[in-house]
C-alpha cells in the first residue's frame, strides 16, 4: 500500500512541477513570422529577441489559462491528501485520504486535458493556418506528460485506497 502511495506521489510531485512549468513559460509554439523566429506562450509572445505581455482577452487562451492553473492547484491538493494519508488521524476516520487524493489527480486531469485540448485544436485549426511554419514546443509537451503523471498518480493513489479497503474487510471478518 505504501509503496502505491509513494509511487503515486512521486508522480503527483513531478506532475506539479511540469504544471507550473508548463503555465509559466513562453514556448508553447514556434513560428516563423516575417522572416525571423517567434514563440509564444500562455501568457507572452516573443519576437526577435524581445518580450511582450498577450493583452488580447481571447477565450480559448483565458480557457487554457484557467484550467492550467486549476489543474496544478488540484494537483497540489491532491499531493497535500497524500501526504496526509500516511499519517493516521483518528480525527478523520470516515474520510479515506488515499481515495481523496486519487480523485483530486483524476480531476487534475480532467482540468490539463481540457487545456490542451482547447489549445490544441484552436491552434491546429487557426493558428496553424495563419502561420505556415510553425510547431507545437517544449512548454506544450510538458504539460501532456504532466497530464499523464497526474492519471498515473491517480491510479496509484487508487491502488492504495483498494489494497486498503481489502486489507480492512478481510481484516474485520
Amino acid at each position: 500500500m505504501y509503496s502505491f502511495m509513494g509511487g503515486g506521489l512521486f508522480c503527483a510531485v513531478m506532475a506539479n512541477i511540469l504544471l507550473v512549468i508548463s503555465t509559466a513559460t513562453d514556448y508553447w509554439m514556434q513560428y516563423r513570422l516575417s522572416g525571423s523566429f517567434a514563440h509564444q506562450g500562455l501568457w507572452r509572445y516573443c519576437m526577435s529577441g524581445k518580450c511582450y505581455t498577450q493583452t488580447d482577452s481571447i477565450a480559448y487562451w483565458n480557457a487554457t489559462r484557467a484550467f492550467m492553473i486549476l489543474s496544478a492547484m488540484s494537483c497540489f491538493a491532491g499531493i497535500i491528501a497524500g501526504i496526509l494519508s500516511f499519517a493516521h488521524f483518528s480525527a478523520f476516520e470516515r474520510f479515506n485520504r488515499s481515495f481523496t487524493a486519487g480523485i483530486m489527480f483524476f480531476i487534475s486531469t480532467l482540468f490539463v486535458l481540457l487545456a490542451m485540448a482547447i489549445y490544441t485544436g484552436v491552434t491546429v485549426n487557426f493558428l496553424g493556418k495563419r502561420f505556415g511554419d510553425w510547431r507545437f514546443s517544449w512548454s506544450y509537451i510538458l504539460g501532456w506528460v504532466a497530464l499523464l503523471m497526474t492519471f498515473f498518480a491517480g491510479i496509484f493513489y487508487m491502488c492504495a485506497y483498494r489494497m486498503h479497503e481489502c486489507r480492512r474487510v478481510a481484516g474485520s471478518r
